[in-house]
């Protein structure tokens, strides 16, 4: 068995997940991680029982030399640590939001292309079982053969009152961007997975709760150009009907010319083709870790990549594509007009 020797890069809220699914992948070893805050260094540390501890990223890559880094921080640091892998020719997989901006996203993906590394998005909305479970249905004809819409309703909850965010990920309140920056982009990405490239846009979005920087409601509709319709529907303000939202995010309806598909909050899917009873379609997902085991998925296509050296689903070069949509997305809401897609 080939093994691949990774480090990681952070140590907050979210790493737990990525670190906790690299332990069961086999090929993998994990065998240090930075982080400067010495109580989170600690908790890593011994919760998962990395060997080797950094508060300096670059030593630990020039140290440990390892196959590929994890970089698990907030988008500010990535453009630089991504530079400082791809420049000792380490391979890496990089957690979303990509970059603070669209030029910067560019940068990194021409600089690590330039380096000759690989490189892929840990966008894992597009890896969670029931995301894979209608695609699959899809592509087997189920709903017919062309795509009517794909319907998207999101309703967090977390997003309310004085301290909204704080118990989790703080950091959002202050983003000037927020609600399409740092969840829409994923739907944005799913949507493309299961549907295809988005050629238009039209959106709607607002800030709810006056606590926080950006915005924390979204309505957009996508053109895809296969002709069929998108829209996204969301916001972290008010509350769904569902103990833990944050399993799918939400419900999903697909529509083609041969009937429906559709998601509930506790990922349960039925079908329903046109004159016929809707009914219920069983398929394999699991309440493990976080939307499914998501990051355990995404994280496996990523090492299954490396050892058959084929192309990531959601390599740099792909992943703008998504960001493209997101730039039309928030230039429609400013512009108050629908907006064509520059990829």
């Amino acid at each position: 068995m080939v093994k691949y020797k990774g480090v990681g890069i952070g140590a907050g809220y979210f790493s737990h997940f990525q670190y906790e699914a690299w332990q069961r992948i086999p090929e993998v070893q994990i065998t240090a991680f930075c982080n400067s805050n010495p109580e989170r260094a600690k908790t890593i540390k011994d919760k998962f029982h990395i060997a080797n501890h950094y508060s300096d990223y670059r030593k630990m890559l020039e140290k440990e030399k390892p196959d590929f880094v994890d970089i698990i921080t907030p988008p500010s640091a990535h453009l630089e640590m991504c530079k400082a892998a791809a420049d000792l020719g380490i391979h890496i997989i990089c957690q979303k939001p990509l970059a603070p901006t669209f030029a910067e996203a560019q940068e990194i993906v021409a600089y690590t292309n330039a380096a000759g590394i690989r490189f892929m998005v840990h966008e894992n909305f597009r890896f969670q079982p029931w995301h894979r479970e209608i695609k699959r249905l899809i592509d087997k004809g189920v709903i017919g053969d062309k795509l009517h819409c794909l319907n998207f309703r999101s309703r967090m909850g977390d997003g309310w009152g004085d301290d909204a965010y704080l118990n989790r990920q703080p950091y959002f309140r202050t983003y000037p961007r927020l609600l399409v920056y740092e969840n829409g982009v994923h739907f944005i990405d799913t949507f493309r997975f299961l549907a295809g490239e988005i050629n238009r846009v039209f959106a709607i979005l607002r800030k709810l709760n006056p606590v926080i920087a950006g915005e924390d409601f979204a309505l957009i509709v996508f053109e895809f150009a296969n002709g069929a319709t998108g829209v996204w529907d969301a916001n972290r303000y008010n509350e769904c009907n569902f103990d833990d939202p944050r399993y799918t995010f939400g419900e999903f309806l697909v529509e083609g010319n041969g009937g429906s598909v559709r998601l509930a909050l506790d990922a349960t899917i039925a079908i329903q083709p046109l004159g016929q009873s809707e009914r219920p379609h069983e398929y394999e997902h699991e309440n493990r870790a976080f939307c499914g085991d998501c990051c355990y998925f995404t994280q496996r296509h990523f090492i299954q990549c490396l050892v058959n050296n084929a192309p990531f689903e959601t390599d740099g070069q792909l992943y703008l594509r998504t960001l493209a949509v997101q730039e039309a997305v928030y230039a429609s809401a400013q512009r108050r007009t629908p907006v064509d897609v520059k990829y």
